[in-house]
């Protein structure tokens, strides 16, 4: 049986990255393209790199519109997914590819979003332990960001297995198409070209409360966690680089032999041989992620570094893996690992 999909606000970075992995899925039909403002255009006039979709109209963001599918996918702008799913049928799966129903605390997300809160959904990051026996009997997923994505996979086995205490620093940087497709000065290719930035400094970025979420899920008491982002000069990619004090009695043995067993059996996360270090270059185009640890003696802190494509293992590649679990496929259906170089 054929699996129609359709994906609202198919036009972005993110609806685009979905349409790519679904044109590439055996089980997928793409359905209705739809989109606010280029409504009436066709999709090649905005992905001139999906010529199998270039003559597809795009039509209005609607229930209508996104009727009579299997699946919906949303990638729509935060604070937009929710009265659109509350129309939607629940024998239908949604993806929410926005932050709207990823946080379980509305006071965290009244405080970082400045909106009422539209509830909770199962938060699709099979990775997360017992995550992903709930997402094989979910019909509403919310897709997790793309920066938790990188911080979660590559602290989960350390947390996981008590090997660090609750007080986290993370640097992480990402490539421009994390901000979206809208056009920005600041995103300008002669702003960023040949310069690294810092913003969302002094914990207001809004990912921080997700982070801490799922370090919780993963079995952290009461993280903290300190949080710069950096914006860096390439199209796409996350690298996070995670630090914490190590429990008392743990080596960096403990840890290679904790993150090995952890990530033994994960489709889409390597950890590396020892001595080898993540590279953005790696992961491009795949839903891989990369993760390296080391133990600092000086400071008694284990450095935990991972990168994944945001656009991929970051978003949309997500969605697919959620999207083959929840519709009791093989999970890495459609996606691949290998990235693309150079």
């Amino acid at each position: 049986m054929t699996i129609r999909v359709a994906v609202a606000g198919c036009t972005g970075y993110a609806g685009g990255e979905a349409l790519r992995l679904l044109l590439g899925h055996p089980e997928v039909e793409v359905g209705a393209l739809t989109a606010k403002s280029s409504v009436g255009s066709y999709l090649g006039e905005h992905l001139p790199h999906l010529p199998a979709l270039a003559d597809r109209p795009i039509v209005e963001t609607s229930a209508a519109n996104l009727a009579g599918h299997d699946v919906v996918i949303l990638a729509l702008p935060h604070g937009a997914s929710a009265e659109l799913a509350e129309q939607l049928s629940d024998d239908v799966l949604v993806l929410d590819m926005g932050a709207d129903f990823r946080l379980t605390s509305s006071g965290d997300w009244e405080k970082f979003y400045g909106s009422p809160h539209a509830g909770t959904w199962p938060y699709g990051l099979p990775e997360i332990p017992g995550q992903r026996e709930i997402l094989r009997t979910a019909k509403r997923i919310a897709i997790p960001g793309c920066y938790p994505t990188s911080v979660t996979l590559g602290l989960a086995p350390a947390v996981a297995h008590g090997l660090i205490t609750d007080d986290i620093v993370v640097v992480a940087a990402s490539g421009t198409s994390g901000a979206g497709k809208a056009a920005k000065v600041n995103l300008l290719g002669a702003e960023v070209m040949g310069s690294v930035s810092a913003y969302g400094v002094g914990g207001v970025h809004r990912h921080t409360p997700e982070m801490v979420q799922n370090l919780i899920a993963c079995g952290a008491n009461a993280p903290k966690v300190s949080f710069t982002p950096l914006l860096a000069p390439m199209p796409r990619g996350i690298l996070a680089t995670s630090t914490a004090p190590l429990a008392d009695g743990i080596d960096a043995e403990a840890v290679r032999a904790a993150y090995t067993a952890f990530y033994a059996d994960e489709p889409f996360v390597t950890y590396l041989p020892e001595g080898r270090w993540p590279q953005t270059q790696s992961v491009v185009g795949s839903n891989a992620c990369h993760v390296q640890t080391a133990v600092d003696p000086a400071t008694g802190r284990l450095i935990a570094v991972s990168v994944i494509d945001n656009l991929t293992k970051g978003t949309a590649g997500a969605a697919v893996q959620c999207l083959n679990l929840a519709l009791g496929l093989p999970e890495t259906t459609g996606l691949s690992a290998n990235g693309v170089a150079p």
